[in-house]
């Protein structure tokens, strides 16, 4: 008992020691307005000697020479003094990300020391897409229809690896469970993403598989008209009455949808089965690079043909690429100049495009037998949609 006693005083005398660095380094920075930069400076300098003289001696005695609580206690002193002369909200979330990095540190331990060369490549390749190519790129529009911006392409095709990478960290780590959170993580960003890549997933996996995967497809268009309808209310509270109830029908039928398929893939075993062959497919993520520039295009090129036709429209165009944009415009307008029932259906019309253009991706991307029964759920829940708007009476829409 004496073992497990020691060590929670250890842990107790640590988390005062740093709660005191911290303080050390607050009272250091409320200094600066009346002793200028040099004293603060000073005083870390002469903190980071001591600390790490103590540091020496104390892992010379237990024979552990980590140096995490020597950084983290540099960290705490800096993140001490900025939130007083700097930004506290900034400090704050440094603070809590150095927190869930020391709570995480044995399993970050386990994930490296058995990490495979494909992903550590697959990493690197990332960072080296993040960090090396996004910053040279030009952040404007470069076409004749002031459509094509290579930023927010490349920045896009980045977001893809990221999702396709972290959706394989997530399997390994937490199998099936782990491609759900995934895919409705991912789709907080970008759903139609999330479709693209478990669709790719479902092309190379076994045929009993598959119904995990439509699991995972199912959930993200849950996710997706989620984020739509709280996005809308949350800007404009007045389309509460028309928007919720088609859209709480919709997303029955992709729940029901998604329970289907979980009681399939549990009787398949695909739970056990589900693997990987390739952390990162980088061709397939250009691809999809390639085809989000051709549409984004397309789109320009179709709105700008059919002018200003009105906002449902403009929503049924722009929907079939984007539903953000539509949504966060029309709840804007909701109540002003247009009416809460025209805003919201043009909320509900561009959510419908959008199923519509993630619907036909499973078909395209993987084959018919998986793809087919997820557009019969899109479908179906597009329907539903629409025969709740209809049978429920709407204000004018004039």
């Amino acid at each position: 008992m004496a073992g497990p006693q020691r060590l929670a005083r250890f842990a107790h005398g640590r988390h005062r020691t740093f709660s005191l660095i911290g303080l050390l380094g607050g009272l250091w920075g409320a200094m600066v307005p009346e002793l200028g930069p040099v004293p603060l400076a000073a005083a870390g300098l002469a903190f980071a000697a001591v600390f790490a003289a103590f540091q020496w001696r104390e892992a010379m005695a237990d024979g552990d020479f980590s140096v995490t609580s020597t950084i983290a206690g540099f960290i705490v002193f800096a993140l001490g003094a900025f939130a007083v002369v700097g930004n506290m909200a900034v400090a704050g979330a440094a603070g809590v990300a150095t927190l869930a990095l020391l709570a995480a540190r044995q399993n970050l331990h386990d994930f490296l020391k058995n990490m495979t060369w494909p992903e550590l490549r697959s990493a690197v390749l990332i960072l080296a897409m993040t960090f090396l190519a996004l910053p040279v790129l030009p952040n404007r529009t470069i076409d004749p229809w002031d459509a094509f911006n290579p930023y927010e392409l490349w920045l896009m095709t980045v977001l893809i690896a990221v999702l396709s990478f972290a959706g394989y960290v997530a399997v390994r780590l937490m199998g099936e469970r782990g491609l759900v959170l995934s895919a409705m993580a991912g789709s907080l960003v970008s759903s139609t993403t999330v479709t693209l890549i478990n669709s790719q997933l479902a092309a190379k996996t076994k045929a009993k598989e598959n119904p995990l995967l439509a699991v995972a497809i199912c959930c993200a268009w849950m996710t997706s008209v989620t984020r739509v309808t709280i996005i809308a209310l949350v800007l404009n509270p007045v389309l509460l009455v028309p928007l919720l109830p088609s859209a709480a029908a919709a997303l029955s039928v992709l729940a029901l949808a998604a329970l289907v398929f979980y009681r399939m893939a549990k009787e398949t075993g695909a739970r056990a089965h589900l693997t990987f062959d390739n952390p990162l497919d980088f061709v397939f993520v250009l691809k999809l690079g390639a085809l989000l520039a051709g549409i984004t295009v397309a789109a320009k090129l179709a709105n700008e043909a059919f002018g200003q036709a009105g906002l449902l429209g403009l929503a049924g165009v722009s929907g079939f690429v984007d539903v953000d944009p539509i949504t966060i415009s029309a709840a804007r307008l909701a109540g002003n100049s247009v009416a809460p029932a025209l805003a919201a259906q043009a909320i509900l019309l561009a959510s419908a495009a959008n199923l519509v253009t993630k619907l036909v991706l499973p078909v395209a991307v993987a084959d018919w037998h998986f793809g087919g029964k997820l557009a019969i759920v899109g479908i179906a829940a597009i329907l539903a949609g629409a025969a709740i708007w209809f049978a429920i009476p709407n204000e004018s829409l004039a």
